[in-house]
Protein backbone atom coordinates (compact mmCIF):
# COMPACT_ATOMS: atom_id res chain seq x y z
CA UNK A 1 0.00 0.00 0.00
CA UNK A 2 1.56 3.35 -0.98
CA UNK A 3 2.58 5.75 1.74
CA UNK A 4 1.16 9.24 1.30
CA UNK A 5 3.02 12.44 2.16
CA UNK A 6 2.21 13.96 5.53
CA UNK A 7 -0.87 16.14 5.82
CA UNK A 8 -1.03 19.49 7.54
CA UNK A 9 -0.81 19.05 11.32
CA UNK A 10 -2.91 22.21 11.66
CA UNK A 11 -5.93 20.48 10.18
CA UNK A 12 -5.59 17.46 12.44
CA UNK A 13 -6.70 19.69 15.32
CA UNK A 14 -9.92 20.68 13.51
CA UNK A 15 -13.01 18.53 13.94
CA UNK A 16 -14.52 17.27 10.71
CA UNK A 17 -18.02 17.53 12.18
CA UNK A 18 -18.76 20.48 14.41
CA UNK A 19 -22.30 19.49 15.37
CA UNK A 20 -22.77 15.79 15.99
CA UNK A 21 -21.31 12.31 15.59
CA UNK A 22 -24.81 10.97 14.96
CA UNK A 23 -25.05 11.67 11.22
CA UNK A 24 -25.61 7.99 10.41
CA UNK A 25 -28.36 7.75 13.00
CA UNK A 26 -29.98 10.86 11.54
CA UNK A 27 -29.87 9.37 8.05
CA UNK A 28 -31.36 6.02 9.07
CA UNK A 29 -33.84 7.00 11.78
CA UNK A 30 -37.28 5.52 11.21
CA UNK A 31 -40.07 7.87 12.20
CA UNK A 32 -40.39 11.59 12.82
CA UNK A 33 -37.13 13.51 12.93
CA UNK A 34 -36.59 16.73 14.90
CA UNK A 35 -33.39 18.17 13.30
CA UNK A 36 -32.76 20.87 15.89
CA UNK A 37 -28.96 20.56 15.71
CA UNK A 38 -28.30 22.82 12.70
CA UNK A 39 -28.57 26.61 12.87
CA UNK A 40 -30.89 27.33 9.98
CA UNK A 41 -34.48 28.32 9.31
CA UNK A 42 -37.34 26.29 7.91
CA UNK A 43 -38.63 29.39 6.11
CA UNK A 44 -37.95 30.15 2.45
CA UNK A 45 -36.52 33.59 1.54
CA UNK A 46 -38.91 36.45 0.76
CA UNK A 47 -40.89 36.10 -2.45
CA UNK A 48 -39.02 38.03 -5.11
CA UNK A 49 -35.66 37.09 -3.55
CA UNK A 50 -35.58 33.39 -4.44
CA UNK A 51 -33.54 31.79 -7.20
CA UNK A 52 -36.75 31.05 -9.10
CA UNK A 53 -37.35 34.80 -9.33
CA UNK A 54 -34.24 35.54 -11.41
CA UNK A 55 -33.95 35.12 -15.16
CA UNK A 56 -31.05 35.71 -17.49
CA UNK A 57 -33.30 37.87 -19.63
CA UNK A 58 -33.66 40.28 -16.71
CA UNK A 59 -30.13 39.87 -15.36
CA UNK A 60 -27.69 39.25 -18.22
CA UNK A 61 -24.47 37.73 -16.95
CA UNK A 62 -25.99 36.35 -13.74
CA UNK A 63 -24.11 33.08 -14.21
CA UNK A 64 -20.75 34.77 -14.75
CA UNK A 65 -18.23 36.12 -12.28
CA UNK A 66 -18.80 39.56 -10.92
CA UNK A 67 -16.09 41.70 -9.32
CA UNK A 68 -14.25 39.70 -6.61
CA UNK A 69 -14.95 42.45 -4.05
CA UNK A 70 -18.68 42.14 -4.76
CA UNK A 71 -21.34 43.14 -7.25
CA UNK A 72 -21.10 46.95 -7.51
CA UNK A 73 -24.83 47.47 -6.88
CA UNK A 74 -24.79 45.26 -3.78
CA UNK A 75 -21.63 46.91 -2.44
CA UNK A 76 -23.28 50.32 -2.75
CA UNK A 77 -26.52 49.16 -1.13
CA UNK A 78 -24.70 47.45 1.75
CA UNK A 79 -22.60 50.56 2.39
CA UNK A 80 -25.75 52.70 2.65
CA UNK A 81 -27.45 50.18 4.93
CA UNK A 82 -24.46 49.85 7.26
CA UNK A 83 -24.06 53.62 7.50
CA UNK A 84 -27.76 54.05 8.32
CA UNK A 85 -27.81 51.30 10.93
CA UNK A 86 -24.47 51.90 12.64
CA UNK A 87 -24.06 55.64 12.23
CA UNK A 88 -20.52 55.10 10.92
CA UNK A 89 -19.72 56.66 7.51
CA UNK A 90 -19.33 53.68 5.18
CA UNK A 91 -18.45 53.40 1.49
CA UNK A 92 -17.94 50.36 -0.76
CA UNK A 93 -14.23 50.62 0.10
CA UNK A 94 -15.16 49.47 3.61
CA UNK A 95 -17.05 46.40 2.39
CA UNK A 96 -16.22 42.93 1.10
CA UNK A 97 -19.04 40.69 -0.15
CA UNK A 98 -18.12 37.13 0.78
CA UNK A 99 -19.20 33.52 0.51
CA UNK A 100 -21.40 33.79 3.58
CA UNK A 101 -20.33 35.27 6.89
CA UNK A 102 -18.08 32.21 7.06
CA UNK A 103 -16.10 33.50 4.08
CA UNK A 104 -16.21 37.01 5.52
CA UNK A 105 -14.71 35.92 8.83
CA UNK A 106 -12.18 33.75 7.03
CA UNK A 107 -11.04 36.73 4.97
CA UNK A 108 -10.66 38.83 8.11
CA UNK A 109 -8.69 36.20 10.00
CA UNK A 110 -6.55 35.40 6.99
CA UNK A 111 -5.59 39.06 6.82
CA UNK A 112 -5.04 39.59 10.55
CA UNK A 113 -3.42 36.44 11.92
CA UNK A 114 0.11 35.26 11.21
CA UNK A 115 1.12 31.64 11.98
CA UNK A 116 1.15 31.14 15.75
CA UNK A 117 -0.80 34.30 16.53
CA UNK A 118 -3.55 33.90 19.11
CA UNK A 119 -7.15 34.99 18.71
CA UNK A 120 -9.27 35.27 21.85
CA UNK A 121 -12.75 33.82 21.33
CA UNK A 122 -15.46 34.87 23.76
CA UNK A 123 -17.19 31.59 24.43
CA UNK A 124 -19.55 29.93 23.95
CA UNK A 125 -18.76 30.84 20.34
CA UNK A 126 -20.06 30.08 16.86
CA UNK A 127 -18.56 26.64 16.23
CA UNK A 128 -16.76 27.27 12.93
CA UNK A 129 -14.69 30.18 14.21
CA UNK A 130 -12.16 28.02 16.02
CA UNK A 131 -11.49 25.97 12.88
CA UNK A 132 -11.23 29.11 10.75
CA UNK A 133 -8.52 30.48 13.05
CA UNK A 134 -6.65 27.17 12.82
CA UNK A 135 -7.07 27.05 9.04
CA UNK A 136 -4.99 30.22 8.82
CA UNK A 137 -2.44 28.71 11.23
CA UNK A 138 -3.51 30.82 14.17
CA UNK A 139 -4.27 29.58 17.68
CA UNK A 140 -7.83 29.94 19.01
CA UNK A 141 -7.98 30.73 22.72
CA UNK A 142 -11.44 30.21 24.25
CA UNK A 143 -12.44 32.76 26.88
CA UNK A 144 -15.45 31.39 28.79
CA UNK A 145 -17.81 34.21 29.74
CA UNK A 146 -21.03 32.26 30.21
CA UNK A 147 -22.77 33.90 33.15
CA UNK A 148 -20.56 37.00 33.25
CA UNK A 149 -21.19 38.43 29.78
CA UNK A 150 -23.33 41.20 31.31
CA UNK A 151 -20.58 42.39 33.69
CA UNK A 152 -18.03 44.73 32.05
CA UNK A 153 -15.37 44.23 34.71
CA UNK A 154 -15.74 40.45 34.71
CA UNK A 155 -15.62 40.24 30.91
CA UNK A 156 -12.48 42.38 30.73
CA UNK A 157 -10.86 40.34 33.49
CA UNK A 158 -11.62 37.14 31.57
CA UNK A 159 -9.93 38.31 28.36
CA UNK A 160 -7.01 39.91 30.19
CA UNK A 161 -6.20 36.64 31.97
CA UNK A 162 -5.88 34.89 28.61
CA UNK A 163 -4.03 37.60 26.73
CA UNK A 164 -0.43 36.86 25.80
CA UNK A 165 2.33 38.40 23.73
CA UNK A 166 0.96 36.51 20.69
CA UNK A 167 -2.62 37.81 21.00
CA UNK A 168 -3.68 39.80 17.94
CA UNK A 169 -7.48 39.89 18.01
CA UNK A 170 -10.64 39.42 20.03
CA UNK A 171 -13.70 37.71 18.53
CA UNK A 172 -17.19 38.23 19.94
CA UNK A 173 -20.65 37.18 18.79
CA UNK A 174 -23.87 39.02 19.67
CA UNK A 175 -26.73 38.11 19.67
CA UNK A 176 -24.98 34.91 20.57
CA UNK A 177 -24.93 31.53 18.93
CA UNK A 178 -25.40 29.26 20.90
CA UNK A 179 -26.70 30.94 24.06
CA UNK A 180 -29.36 33.28 22.70
CA UNK A 181 -27.94 36.01 24.95
CA UNK A 182 -27.03 39.59 24.02
CA UNK A 183 -23.82 41.34 25.05
CA UNK A 184 -24.86 44.69 26.58
CA UNK A 185 -23.45 47.88 25.12
CA UNK A 186 -21.53 48.63 28.34
CA UNK A 187 -19.68 45.33 28.02
CA UNK A 188 -18.95 45.95 24.33
CA UNK A 189 -17.55 49.37 25.22
CA UNK A 190 -15.33 47.90 27.92
CA UNK A 191 -14.02 45.13 25.66
CA UNK A 192 -13.32 47.45 22.73
CA UNK A 193 -11.53 49.91 25.02
CA UNK A 194 -9.47 47.02 26.42
CA UNK A 195 -8.58 45.88 22.89
CA UNK A 196 -7.48 49.41 21.96
CA UNK A 197 -5.31 49.61 25.08
CA UNK A 198 -3.45 46.49 23.98
CA UNK A 199 -3.44 47.31 20.24
CA UNK A 200 -5.67 44.37 19.27
CA UNK A 201 -8.14 43.96 16.43
CA UNK A 202 -11.82 43.35 17.21
CA UNK A 203 -13.87 40.91 15.13
CA UNK A 204 -17.60 41.33 15.74
CA UNK A 205 -19.86 38.53 14.50
CA UNK A 206 -23.26 40.22 14.21
CA UNK A 207 -25.09 37.84 11.88
CA UNK A 208 -28.17 37.81 14.14
CA UNK A 209 -28.44 41.60 14.27
CA UNK A 210 -32.05 41.41 12.98
CA UNK A 211 -33.07 38.89 15.63
CA UNK A 212 -32.69 40.72 18.91
CA UNK A 213 -36.07 40.36 20.58
CA UNK A 214 -36.03 43.36 22.91
CA UNK A 215 -34.36 46.71 22.37
CA UNK A 216 -32.08 47.76 19.55
CA UNK A 217 -28.99 45.83 18.56
CA UNK A 218 -25.76 47.49 19.73
CA UNK A 219 -23.22 47.60 16.91
CA UNK A 220 -19.57 47.15 17.83
CA UNK A 221 -17.95 48.98 14.92
CA UNK A 222 -19.03 52.49 16.00
CA UNK A 223 -16.99 52.06 19.18
CA UNK A 224 -13.71 51.90 17.22
CA UNK A 225 -14.18 51.90 13.42
CA UNK A 226 -10.45 51.79 12.67
CA UNK A 227 -9.90 48.62 14.72
CA UNK A 228 -13.12 46.65 14.15
CA UNK A 229 -14.28 44.19 11.51
CA UNK A 230 -17.98 43.34 11.59
CA UNK A 231 -19.42 40.28 9.85
CA UNK A 232 -23.03 40.15 8.61
CA UNK A 233 -25.12 37.50 6.90
CA UNK A 234 -27.89 37.33 4.33
CA UNK A 235 -28.17 33.66 5.29
CA UNK A 236 -29.41 34.39 8.80
CA UNK A 237 -31.27 37.60 7.98
CA UNK A 238 -33.38 36.32 5.08
CA UNK A 239 -33.31 32.52 5.11
CA UNK A 240 -30.67 32.34 2.38
CA UNK A 241 -28.14 29.96 3.96
CA UNK A 242 -27.79 27.91 0.78
CA UNK A 243 -26.94 30.98 -1.27
CA UNK A 244 -23.64 31.59 0.56
CA UNK A 245 -23.66 35.36 0.67
CA UNK A 246 -22.57 37.62 3.50
CA UNK A 247 -20.22 40.53 4.03
CA UNK A 248 -17.62 42.05 6.28
CA UNK A 249 -17.15 45.75 6.99
CA UNK A 250 -13.90 47.24 8.25
CA UNK A 251 -11.30 50.00 7.93
CA UNK A 252 -10.84 50.91 4.27
CA UNK A 253 -7.05 50.90 4.62
CA UNK A 254 -7.07 47.19 5.50
CA UNK A 255 -9.78 45.85 3.20
CA UNK A 256 -7.33 45.28 0.36
CA UNK A 257 -5.71 42.55 2.45
CA UNK A 258 -9.07 40.88 3.07
CA UNK A 259 -9.79 41.04 -0.66
CA UNK A 260 -6.53 39.18 -1.30
CA UNK A 261 -7.66 36.33 0.96
CA UNK A 262 -11.08 36.25 -0.67
CA UNK A 263 -9.61 36.24 -4.17
CA UNK A 264 -7.40 33.28 -3.40
CA UNK A 265 -10.06 31.22 -1.60
CA UNK A 266 -13.61 31.60 -2.96
CA UNK A 267 -12.64 34.30 -5.53
CA UNK A 268 -16.14 35.68 -6.09
CA UNK A 269 -19.41 35.19 -4.23
CA UNK A 270 -22.04 33.65 -6.55
CA UNK A 271 -23.47 36.41 -8.72
CA UNK A 272 -27.04 35.12 -8.57
CA UNK A 273 -26.82 35.02 -4.76
CA UNK A 274 -25.73 38.63 -4.71
CA UNK A 275 -28.68 39.60 -6.89
CA UNK A 276 -31.01 37.86 -4.43
CA UNK A 277 -29.33 39.65 -1.53
CA UNK A 278 -29.74 42.99 -3.28
CA UNK A 279 -33.45 42.32 -3.79
CA UNK A 280 -33.82 41.62 -0.07
CA UNK A 281 -32.35 44.97 0.97
CA UNK A 282 -35.62 46.83 0.92
CA UNK A 283 -39.26 46.69 1.93
CA UNK A 284 -39.69 43.06 0.81
CA UNK A 285 -36.87 41.92 3.06
CA UNK A 286 -37.82 44.17 5.97
CA UNK A 287 -41.37 42.81 5.98
CA UNK A 288 -40.09 39.23 5.90
CA UNK A 289 -37.66 39.87 8.76
CA UNK A 290 -40.36 41.46 10.91
CA UNK A 291 -42.60 38.40 10.53
CA UNK A 292 -39.72 35.98 11.06
CA UNK A 293 -38.55 37.82 14.19
CA UNK A 294 -42.02 37.61 15.73
CA UNK A 295 -42.31 33.91 14.94
CA UNK A 296 -38.79 33.16 16.22
CA UNK A 297 -39.39 35.13 19.41
CA UNK A 298 -42.64 33.34 20.17
CA UNK A 299 -41.25 29.87 19.46
CA UNK A 300 -38.09 30.55 21.47
CA UNK A 301 -40.05 31.87 24.44
CA UNK A 302 -42.35 28.83 24.37
CA UNK A 303 -39.41 26.40 24.15
CA UNK A 304 -37.58 28.10 27.01
CA UNK A 305 -40.65 28.03 29.23
CA UNK A 306 -41.26 24.35 28.44
CA UNK A 307 -37.67 23.48 29.34
CA UNK A 308 -37.52 25.74 32.38
CA UNK A 309 -34.68 27.96 31.17
CA UNK A 310 -34.30 31.70 30.57
CA UNK A 311 -36.09 33.21 27.58
CA UNK A 312 -33.64 33.89 24.73
CA UNK A 313 -32.80 37.53 24.10
CA UNK A 314 -31.90 37.00 20.46
CA UNK A 315 -30.53 34.67 17.76
CA UNK A 316 -32.34 31.34 17.32
CA UNK A 317 -30.92 29.06 20.02
CA UNK A 318 -31.12 27.70 23.53
CA UNK A 319 -28.00 26.41 25.33
CA UNK A 320 -28.76 23.93 28.10
CA UNK A 321 -26.57 22.35 30.75
CA UNK A 322 -27.67 18.71 30.94
CA UNK A 323 -25.00 17.60 33.44
CA UNK A 324 -27.49 15.99 35.87
CA UNK A 325 -28.68 13.68 33.09
CA UNK A 326 -25.26 12.47 31.98
CA UNK A 327 -24.09 9.03 33.00
CA UNK A 328 -20.45 9.94 33.62
CA UNK A 329 -19.94 13.70 33.60
CA UNK A 330 -18.82 15.06 30.24
CA UNK A 331 -18.00 11.56 28.99
CA UNK A 332 -21.71 10.83 29.03
CA UNK A 333 -22.72 13.57 26.59
CA UNK A 334 -22.50 11.30 23.55
CA UNK A 335 -24.72 8.78 25.30
CA UNK A 336 -27.26 11.49 26.13
CA UNK A 337 -27.27 12.73 22.53
CA UNK A 338 -27.73 9.11 21.48
CA UNK A 339 -30.79 8.77 23.70
CA UNK A 340 -32.20 11.91 22.12
CA UNK A 341 -31.47 10.54 18.65
CA UNK A 342 -33.25 7.31 19.49
CA UNK A 343 -36.37 9.46 19.79
CA UNK A 344 -35.63 11.31 16.55
CA UNK A 345 -34.31 14.43 18.32
CA UNK A 346 -30.96 15.76 17.17
CA UNK A 347 -29.09 18.42 19.15
CA UNK A 348 -25.64 20.01 18.83
CA UNK A 349 -23.00 19.04 21.43
CA UNK A 350 -21.63 21.71 23.76
CA UNK A 351 -17.93 21.07 23.00
CA UNK A 352 -18.53 22.43 19.48
CA UNK A 353 -18.94 25.86 21.09
CA UNK A 354 -15.98 25.85 23.46
CA UNK A 355 -15.16 24.16 26.78
CA UNK A 356 -18.73 23.11 27.57
CA UNK A 357 -18.69 19.30 27.94
CA UNK A 358 -22.12 19.05 29.56
CA UNK A 359 -24.14 21.41 27.36
CA UNK A 360 -26.33 20.96 24.29
CA UNK A 361 -27.60 23.52 21.80
CA UNK A 362 -31.11 23.52 20.40
CA UNK A 363 -32.09 25.56 17.32
CA UNK A 364 -35.79 26.40 17.50
CA UNK A 365 -36.04 27.68 13.91
CA UNK A 366 -34.64 24.64 12.10
CA UNK A 367 -38.12 23.16 11.58
CA UNK A 368 -41.68 24.54 11.47
CA UNK A 369 -42.95 25.69 14.88
CA UNK A 370 -45.20 22.67 15.44
CA UNK A 371 -42.36 20.24 14.70
CA UNK A 372 -40.07 22.22 17.02
CA UNK A 373 -42.65 22.02 19.80
CA UNK A 374 -42.85 18.26 19.39
CA UNK A 375 -39.07 17.99 19.55
CA UNK A 376 -38.87 20.23 22.61
CA UNK A 377 -41.50 18.04 24.28
CA UNK A 378 -39.27 15.01 23.65
CA UNK A 379 -36.33 16.79 25.29
CA UNK A 380 -38.47 17.94 28.21
CA UNK A 381 -39.56 14.35 28.78
CA UNK A 382 -35.95 13.13 28.74
CA UNK A 383 -35.07 15.85 31.25
CA UNK A 384 -38.06 15.05 33.45
CA UNK A 385 -39.57 18.50 32.97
Amino acid sequence: MPRHPALSPTLSAISGSVYSKLAQQLATHQGTVYPLHVGDTWMEPPAGCRMEDFRVADHPGMHRYTAPQGHPALLAAVAVRVAERSGVPTTPDNVLIAAGATGALGAALGALAAPGDEVLLLSPYWPLISGIVRSFHGTPVPVPVLGCETDPAAAVDAVERRRSGRTVALYLNTPNNPTGRVIPRAVLQALVAWAAKHDLWVIADEVYEDYQFAGAHSYTRPLDPERTFAAHSFSKAYGMAGNRCGYVVGPAATMGELRKVATHTFYSTPTASQLAALAALGEIGDTWVAAAREQYRDTGAWAAARLGVATPQGSTFLFLDVAPWLTNGGDGLDAFLGRCADRGLFLAPGPSFGPFPTHVRLCYTAAPPERVREGVAVLAELLGR
